[in-house]
């Protein structure tokens, strides 16, 4: 009986049958279709108001208007240029002079607002501090507050007639400073930029910080590390992909920095017609009604924040793979 059932269990299977069992029956499956149609609604609305207006603005900035006649008399035309537009910005000193000064206000700027951010942060998500709320929406309130609103808000402290600061000057026998002078103006915006979103990138980086399992901090405790210690060693490396991030958006918003001298200009005669790249394509498309012109200075500075954007993640992602 035993070489029977011994036999039976070593005959081997049917080759046709094995066959059949390891290949499952195919059905057909739309599940992979899903996740499109949850982002269907975010691309809509991406290409309708950001791919197709910039496709737009491009072809827009081959044109230009020129009078048939030599005197000018005639009504324009609108007429193909090709690069035209684009050979007389790259050469527009003005252009150039707007890219140098938001370049100095970021490298200055965005190292000081983002080291204060993650001052705050370390601080929030520390133990030592009491009522931690209450803080983390006292710093970010003020990214609540519009940007226009911002500017008029600080512009009140800044004008020298009615500035509270500068009243505290003279009562102290002191010369008040000039905040919307030549020299300064770009700092005191400075100044409102920071005010703004400094909780905006400090909210940021206390987010990152939650998510680090308290497992790490406990262990270099007993381990014998300080709340300095942690903070250097744990906290601040494991919150490098919302540093990186924070300071992506700090870039492009220098570049695009518009709002405050925009409201400022208003105040100071510091501020030019192409004091940032923004303000200049502003005045070039809307106050000279040269709107195919400040379509090409538009594009270009679409063009060079990407590559800024690119360049910083790039030379980013080297750094973190080191």
């Amino acid at each position: 009986m035993a070489t029977q059932t011994e036999h039976v269990a070593a005959s081997p299977v049917p080759e046709a049958i094995t066959s059949r069992a390891a290949k499952p029956r195919r059905t057909l499956s739309l599940a992979w279709i899903w996740p499109y149609l949850f982002i269907l609604p975010f691309l809509l609305v991406f290409v309708t108001f950001f791919v197709a207006p910039f496709v737009y603005d491009i072809i827009q900035s081959f044109y230009a208007e020129k009078h048939a006649g030599g005197l000018g008399l005639s009504p324009p035309k609108v007429v193909w240029v090709g690069l035209d537009n684009y050979v007389q910005a790259l050469h527009d000193p003005g252009l150039w002079d707007g890219f140098w000064r938001v370049f100095v206000f970021g490298i200055v700027q965005i190292p000081v607002m983002m080291v204060l951010a993650l001052l705050i942060a370390l601080l929030m998500d520390s133990v030592v501090i009491r009522f931690r709320s209450f803080f983390r929406l006292a710093a970010f309130v003020p990214y609540a507050v519009p940007g226009v609103v911002a500017a008029i808000l600080w512009g009140f402290f800044y004008t020298p007639g009615i500035s509270p600061i500068s009243q505290a000057f003279r009562s102290a026998q002191l010369t008040p400073p000039d905040f919307l002078g030549p020299s300064t103006i770009l700092w005191s915006i400075a100044n409102i930029s920071t005010w703004v979103y400094l909780g905006y990138n400090m909210l940021i980086f206390f987010a990152a910080m939650q998510a680090i399992p308290q497992e790490l901090y406990e262990a270099a405790r007993i381990d014998g590390l300080t709340e300095v210690g942690i903070a250097r060693h744990i906290k601040i490396p494991m919150i490098f992909p919302a540093m990186r991030l924070g300071l992506l958006f700090s870039i492009i918003g220098s570049i695009q920095l518009f709002n405050e001298p925009r409201i400022l200009e208003n105040i100071s005669g510091a501020i030019n017609e192409h004091f940032t790249p923004n303000i200049f394509a502003y005045n070039i498309a809307y106050i000279q009604s040269n709107y195919y012109y400040g379509g090409a200075i538009a594009a270009l500075i679409g063009f060079i924040t990407f590559v800024f954007s690119f360049a910083f993640m790039t030379l980013t992602q080297g750094k973190k793979r080191g």
